[in-house]
């Protein structure tokens, strides 16, 4: 094949990659491949488009894409087709990261095969009175149907209106087909149900009194279990314990489920969202991302600063999180780690220290969450780092954009010159530029007692409720004062 102009080629819209995909999971796997740095020799032309790609494997794997038959070549292991490297692929491609070019080797004979065959495929349907009249044709490529395991061929979903279509081979009786499709389906009307729930408590107002009664939450939550959103049914429970736990219950509770509204109608329509919004949103409704592919992603590289711990109880597990910084950048990273009775928690970052090495990011639109790879041993925390003195105010418009990209978190970090006052009948964190209110808690004394005699970097957690104080830099070392674990849940050291 020669060489094709852009102009010559008729490009997909980034919709028709995520209708091809067999999963939302599949689409937020192929996410952190679809980045130019991991792929090589990749080209399109009027046919189809290959490259190679650097996975786990000592080599690469090689691709190939038929975007007017609309088939697949992947020499990866994966029993999912499209696979991740393909979707990715597409993706580069309708972001226009694909060079034109003229396939060769393998992609050239593999596409030319294709070719061959989708004609012969149509001079058969075609018969002995000729094709076809133009206005029988369809408008639209009919709905994608399984692809043959063996194959790696799809039908024309997404592709030119006018791509002749090539039946794929029924798959083998012991492969099921389209994996994920029945939790899809499951996790679609559960999402649904939950959006018809808050309808019915709008209509009947917080005052009912079953919002009371925490079996009324739980059987929702339930619910959204058996419908593998896992996620939702925790928030839903988290909900159920703020019922009469204040004199404002009623407006975090509403806002709580304002959010849940947004979360469970954008969970039904994940397709039709931007690639960092619909993997932020699949993770917040419950879709899991395997660790495998996060560490496939290209990491980032820097000086990593441990500036706060915290731990909470969550459905009785424990989870701490560690607030990492970067020296150089300034970007945050948030390391999750989880136990359940008796179980250990990560020790192994000292707040106050430091660290060279690679986080990998977490698909998403903040990509706060990480898994942390490389790292040297432990260094002093830096003595300059260009974020060291911010004003209140600037961590404040971190905080604000960090919740544009994704209105449903519930903690994110800050970190500014501050010490504790007293205003409005509480403690508050203060500086010139402003005040933030701080969360009651054995850490507020501990900063009000490090913090009176002027302002000193604190570390905290921005939370609907107030700030949680995490630390607190002295001249000499860094106290960590978030909350902790309690002591007798987790296992003994």
């Amino acid at each position: 094949m020669t060489a094709v102009s852009d102009e010559s080629v008729v490009r997909w819209q980034v919709e028709q990659v995520h209708a091809l995909a067999p999963t939302p999971a599949s689409l937020i796997a192929a996410q952190p491949v679809a980045v130019p740095a991991r792929w090589s020799h990749t080209g399109y032309d009027e046919r189809g488009l290959w490259g190679r790609c650097s996975g786990g494997a000592s080599e690469p794997y090689e691709v190939v894409v038929d975007h007017v038959g609309v088939g697949f070549r992947c020499s990866c292991p994966s029993r999912r087709h499209p696979c991740k490297h393909a979707l990715a692929l597409l993706l580069l491609w309708v972001r226009g990261q694909v060079p034109p070019g003229a396939a060769g080797g393998g992609a050239a004979t593999w596409l030319a095969g294709r070719a061959a065959a989708v004609a012969a495929a149509a001079a058969a349907a075609a018969g002995p009175a000729g094709p076809a009249p133009a206005s029988a044709a369809p408008s639209q490529p009919a709905p994608p149907s399984s692809p043959g395991a063996g194959s790696g061929t799809a039908p024309a979903e997404g592709g030119p209106a006018d791509a002749p279509a090539e039946a794929p081979p029924a798959p083998p009786p012991s492969e099921p087909q389209r994996p994920g499709d029945d939790r899809v389906a499951r996790m679609a009307a559960g999402l649904a149900e939950l959006e018809r729930w808050i309808d019915d408590r709008m209509r009947t107002g917080l005052a009912d009194p079953a919002l009371a009664r925490y079996a009324t939450w739980d059987q929702l939550a339930a619910r959204l279990v058996d419908a593998q959103a896992g996620a939702m049914a925790n928030r839903v429970r988290r909900l159920a314990g703020q019922v009469g736990s204040g004199p404002q219950w009623h407006e975090h509770v509403l806002a709580e489920l304002g959010l849940l509204h947004l979360l469970a109608v954008a969970g039904r329509h994940l397709g039709h969202l931007p690639p960092g919004l619909g993997d932020a949103v699949a993770a917040a409704v419950g879709w899991q991302v395997r660790q495998a592919d996060v560490l496939a992603g290209v990491p980032d590289t820097d000086r990593w600063v441990v500036l706060g711990r915290s731990d909470t109880r969550e459905d009785r597990i424990e989870v701490r999180r560690i607030w990492l910084r970067g020296a150089t950048t300034g970007r945050w990273a948030m390391v999750l780690s989880f136990a359940a009775y008796q179980q250990r928690l990560d020790e192994s970052f000292e707040v106050g220290a430091s660290f060279e090495g690679d986080v990998f990011r977490y698909p998403g639109a903040s990509r706060l969450r990480v898994l942390v790879g490389r790292r040297s041993d432990t260094l002093p925390f830096p003595a300059d780092v260009p974020w060291a003195g911010q004003p209140l105010a600037a961590a404040c418009d971190e905080v604000g954009a960090v919740l544009a990209a994704e209105p449903w978190l519930d903690r994110v970090p800050l970190c500014a010159v501050a010490q504790v006052a007293r205003a409005g009948g509480r403690w508050v964190l203060a500086d010139p530029t402003g005040t933030l209110p701080l969360v009651a808690g054995p850490g507020v004394g501990t900063l009000l007692a490090c913090t009176a005699a002027g302002p000193l970097p604190v570390t905290a957690e921005w939370t609907p409720r107030g700030l949680v104080p995490l630390a607190v830099q002295l001249a000499d070392r860094v106290v960590d004062i978030g909350p902790q674990v309690d002591p007798s849940f987790v296992g003994a050291a």
